[in-house]
């Protein structure tokens, strides 16, 4: 059982190497499959597009909301390859953050040169 902190560094270790191996401006489904073939390489328990309800009440809605990469069930990762993050993004981990009742989550914006500065953790 890892904790969160240790999850998020090896998933930050990963995509460096994807990242560095194929480069900007892919789609973002390459990406996540190249990342989700390293975190398994690695060990971890990988759910991929992972499909998560909307309760509101007593309902519950299957509104299509999908996890890019669910890891450990702990750790969400929503990936990008667009120029500029923006809210609307940042507020879309935070709504599959609270779905999956996960403390972290990782923005991943593959778009850019450097991917350090395509990092954008969120904790709830």
């Amino acid at each position: 059982m890892y904790l969160e902190n240790q999850i998020s560094k090896r998933i930050l270790d990963a995509a460096f190497k994807v990242h560095t191996a194929l480069g900007p401006g892919l789609l973002e489904s390459s990406y996540q499959e190249c990342l989700a073939y390293e975190l398994m390489k690695e060990g971890l328990s990988i759910k991929k597009e992972k499909p998560m309800p909307l309760i509101y009440e007593e309902v519950k809605l299957d509104c299509g909301y999908r996890i890019d990469l669910l890891i450990e069930n702990k750790v969400v990762v929503v990936l990008k390859s667009v120029e500029a993050i923006n809210d609307v993004h940042i507020a879309q981990v935070l709504t599959y953050m609270k779905l999956s009742n996960s403390k972290l989550g990782l923005l991943l914006n593959f778009y850019v040169k450097s991917l350090k500065n395509g990092i954008k953790r969120l904790i709830l």
